[in-house]
């Protein structure tokens, strides 16, 4: 049976591999629909992580704060809309694909929100 502590390292560790595919972009075309995929599987994560972990099951009581910086991206930060509205029109423009990336991967950063979760898989 998979403990609390390694199903929840293994979401963090997926989200972390998203993030990382998401700085790698080259902002080509072709390349909005990866940063919207990858962009889904985190929000996934992050919900999966703060609806279905329990928070008193975890060891590490780092993980509190980790979740409530998790609701506050999930609460703030919404850029699908953006994205399908930009497909359309600007799936070629480089700019406009790194502008928005650029600004998903600005909102992960926020509150060292990547930063904690590093911080917690390496004490899991």
């Amino acid at each position: 049976m998979v403990s609390y502590n390694d199903h929840l390292k293994k979401i963090l560790s997926q989200t972390l591999d998203s993030y990382a595919i998401l700085k790698e972009i080259q902002d080509k075309p072709g390349d909005l629909e990866v940063i919207k995929r990858e962009m889904l599987k985190i929000n996934g994560f992050l919900k999966v992580s703060t609806n279905n972990i329990d928070e008193y099951k975890i060891t590490v009581s780092d993980f509190k704060n980790l979740k409530s910086k998790f609701n506050h991206y999930l609460e703030n930060y919404f850029f699908e809309k953006e994205i399908d509205t930009m497909a359309p029109l600007y799936s070629n423009d480089s700019h406009r694909m790194k502008n928005m990336r650029l600004k998903i991967i600005e909102a992960l950063d926020d509150r060292k929100m990547i930063e904690s979760i590093e911080d917690l898989i390496e004490k899991l």
